[in-house]
């Protein structure tokens, strides 16, 4: 499954429909070396949007219609996108305003099951396809392990794997070892100066 923007750092995608928030998520330029905004400009948001929607009906078995930007919502998309960054990276912090609201129709299907679907058109439906998949992952319990990349020259949002839920990197090998040797040397310095402050 190939989820255009994640796909750019080498990373699985998070589970369901999730991966289409991290995708969205990951449209920053990100990384090293960095890596284009794909929401930079109306033609390459909507060429993004389309392959993660297709990605998002195959991987949900849900047919997606009604998605078109048009002209400007790519920068409103780009604003709910870091908005959503935001979000996860200040994680349970309920002491935080409401950063958005979507328009969101309950439809109940014949087997009696209750289905979210998105409303609006442009930017605010995209906005409310990733809201629901947000609020699912939320019940399902996988939106916890949906994390930006603690190095500050990365910042990609992965889907962490790890047993216990205490991943902080992306990549260990990339970003956790880069943060590990950066902290080892500012040690390294700071014994280094507080020696030659107490000699004679």
């Amino acid at each position: 499954m190939s989820w255009s923007a994640t796909v750019r750092y080498d990373m699985e995608p998070a589970p369901e429909g999730l991966a289409f928030v991290q995708d969205l998520m990951n449209t920053v330029p990100a990384g090293k070396p960095r890596t284009r905004d794909l929401l930079a400009d109306a033609g390459e948001a909507q060429a993004w949007l389309t392959r993660a929607l297709s990605q998002w009906s195959r991987c949900t078995g849900t047919a997606a219609a009604g998605f078109e930007l048009g002209p400007d919502g790519h920068e409103d998309l780009r604003a709910f996108r870091d908005a959503l960054r935001r979000a996860v990276e200040h994680g349970s912090d309920d002491a935080l305003p409401p950063l958005h609201t979507a328009a969101i129709a309950l439809q109940l299907g014949g087997n009696g099951r209750i289905r979210p679907e998105p409303r609006g058109t442009g930017w605010r439906r995209v906005a409310a396809l990733a809201l629901i998949e947000v609020f699912l992952a939320q019940r399902s319990g996988t939106w916890q392990r949906l994390k930006i990349c603690r190095n500050e020259k990365c910042g990609t949002a992965f889907f962490d794997r790890s047993r216990n839920n205490s991943g902080v990197w992306h990549d260990v090998k990339v970003c956790g070892n880069a943060a590990n040797l950066r902290a080892y040397r500012a040690r390294q310095r700071a014994r280094g100066e507080s020696q030659s402050q107490s000699q004679p």
